[in-house]
């Protein structure tokens, strides 16, 4: 227990790893939201990705002893969610409805309606061409481009070195641009 100290992150993830039950309560309720949204970044779902991040809690709650206190807590829980959405997107086979709740990941900021049209169409044109990409390349875009990761931040994230990190985006670009050409315009 804190003794009623005001305490950071870090020492709640401590908490936790000794058994303080309130302590999880407390990472969830921190990293929820990121965990939803990498969650609906992999299987573009509202209702998938809210079981999914749930899911990736639990099974994080459970192997609690598995964790290392050196490491950042939510790498670890984005390599559990990731595993859990690659599982889901094999079992289904199927290419994902984009759910609009993904569109929102990044919403404008223009205030001219016309060409929040223009700027809609085109964010949509780039979501629906992102899950033509296969998962790991999604990911790296989205990571990088969309949440705006550092090569660092990235390269911890999925446990690979930066020099990795630079080549899954430099190839997932291209896929991406490849993608983007086959649809009309934007």
């Amino acid at each position: 227990m804190n003794g009623g100290k005001v305490i950071g992150p870090k020492e709640i993830v401590l908490e936790w790893v000794k058994g303080d039950p309130s302590a999880f309560g407390r990472i969830v309720k921190m990293t929820m939201k990121q965990a939803y949204a990498v969650a609906l970044s992999f299987v573009g779902n509202a209702d998938d990705a809210k079981d999914i991040s749930q899911e990736a809690f639990i099974h994080a709650h459970r192997a609690r002893s598995r964790y290392d206190p050196d490491r950042e807590f939510f790498p670890w829980l984005y390599t559990i969610i990731r595993n859990l959405c690659l599982n889901f997107l094999k079992k289904r086979k199927v290419q994902t409805n984009l759910s609009l709740d993904a569109l929102e990941l990044k919403p404008s900021r223009d205030p001219n309606p016309q060409e929040q049209v223009i700027v809609n169409e085109k964010r949509e044109m780039v979501w629906k061409a992102l899950f033509e990409l296969t998962p790991e390349h999604r990911e790296v875009i989205i990571l990088k481009d969309i949440n705006g990761y550092s090569y660092a931040e990235i390269a911890g994230i999925l446990d690979v070195p930066i020099g990795t990190v630079m080549s899954r985006l430099y190839y997932a670009r291209e896929k991406l641009y490849e993608v983007l050409k086959g649809f009309k315009s934007i």
